[in-house]
């Protein structure tokens, strides 16, 4: 009963004033029927508010966000069912979802004549320009009685999570190089015909398959080994992404970081449309662990750009160079770089000396404070390292950029802008 005469509305206020002024009027008047008026006007909002104060509604909310995952710029639908499981009736409702305001404007919803059994399925559609993971929800409902006089507020606990990955531009084919590879082996190996002490093993990698685990050669060795098994070859690369703090100029939607998320994403799904097995380093080593990802499999592509969806400017000074001791020689790298200094090119030069073939997307940073070009010395050493290297600036198109790197030697010498 508190919680209601708290939730008074501004009409059922204006009812307990004038029901009081009346009252007095009447007794300062000796006015009898002015004051069962007013008597009658004060009474109204404390019944409403105990009526609806002893009401026991049960509304049951499930929503669903159709897809979960979607592309930048693309809507996804949102469901909501309303189920009312109790006996009494309700008034007016009205229904307003809790959603970021980078996917639109809230929707509110106003629904009357809530009875037993009631149910209704309500849509409405979200769309960010914006990539990263937002929460749906929760509901909020105000429920009010049929006069307007009070007005209770409650809210679902339940809420759908909306992940919306970075938006990808299709890319031209090109001459790409790289190790062909059967489970994480730079060549194949065949079974052993002997016996299980003459299995050909070699030392565990982060992502081998745990099934391919040899027990008896590990418990000898006193570490993981695993078996060389002949497997279909498939290439392999290694999308490394800076998304230091340091090396990135601008904020926002139009930052170079949020260009160089989004020309990862392009390049991930390129070279799995190509059949490569692709993983995801960062400048920060968060994804120093991760698996391979192969379309077909289930961990495909778009848990990588599911990773990029939610990726933030890193406070790290430094390269992380960890994920170097796993990386196999053979393998394609494709590192989008922003600004860099000489330890980063040192590092750089670690990375290409360990691959068979690298690419270099380097963001003119400077383009992204000023009009003017930046500075190609770090593209230039870049191509002298032997990576195939082109430089992207601000407002142009990565489709046209990544173009240009058909007229680079696969070799990497030099350097086209």
């Amino acid at each position: 009963m508190r919680e209601s005469l708290s939730a008074l509305t501004l009409r059922g206020r204006a009812f307990v004033a004038a029901g009081v002024a009346a009252v007095v009027c009447a007794v300062l008047m000796d006015q009898p029927a002015l004051g069962r008026v007013g008597v009658l006007v004060l009474v109204l909002p404390f019944v409403s508010a105990y009526l609806i104060g002893r009401a026991k509604y049960r509304l049951s909310l499930v929503r669903s966000v159709s897809p979960q995952v979607v592309p930048a710029g693309q809507p996804a639908q949102v469901r909501l069912t309303l189920t009312n499981e109790g006996r009494t009736p309700s008034g007016m409702l009205m229904l307003e979802d809790q959603i970021p305001y980078v996917l639109g404007t809230r929707p509110r919803f106003l629904l009357d004549g809530i009875r037993h059994g009631w149910r209704r399925e309500l849509d409405y559609q979200v769309r960010s320009d914006l990539r990263g993971r937002y929460q749906i929800g929760p509901m909020t409902v105000r429920v009010s009685d049929p006069f307007g006089m009070v007005e209770l507020g409650h809210a679902f606990h339940a809420v759908t999570q909306l992940t919306v990955t970075p938006r990808i531009v299709p890319l031209a084919p090109i001459a790409l190089a790289g190790a062909w590879s059967g489970s994480g082996d730079n060549r194949p190996r065949a079974f052993a015909t002997g016996s299980a002490e003459d299995v050909t093993v070699r030392e565990y990698r982060r992502g081998d398959d745990l099934r391919r685990v040899h027990w008896r050669s590990s418990a000898r060795v006193g570490e993981l080994m695993v078996r060389r098994e002949e497997q279909p070859w498939q290439s392999r690369a290694t999308v490394f992404l800076d998304e230091r703090a340091v090396a990135h100029r601008g904020r926002g939607l139009g930052s170079s970081l949020e260009t160089a998320v989004h020309v990862a994403a392009s390049v991930i799904s390129h070279l799995e449309g190509r059949g490569y097995a692709v993983r995801l380093v960062t400048a920060a080593g968060g994804e120093e662990a991760v698996a391979w990802h192969t379309r077909g499999r289930a961990a495909d592509a778009t848990e990588l750009l599911e990773a990029l969806a939610v990726v933030h400017p890193s406070d790290q000074p430094r390269m992380a160079t960890g994920w170097l001791g796993d990386h196999g020689g053979g393998d394609l790298v494709v590192a989008v770089l922003g600004h860099l200094d000489e330890r980063d090119l040192a590092i750089l030069a670690r990375m290409r000396g360990r691959s068979s073939a690298g690419i270099a997307i380097a963001l003119d940073t400077a383009t992204w404070a000023t009009a003017r070009s930046g500075d190609p010395s770090s593209a230039t050493a870049l191509g002298q390292q032997g990576w195939r290297t082109t430089v992207l600036a601000s407002g142009e198109r990565f489709d046209r950029a990544w173009e240009r790197l058909s007229a680079v030697p696969s070799e990497g010498a030099g350097r086209v802008s």
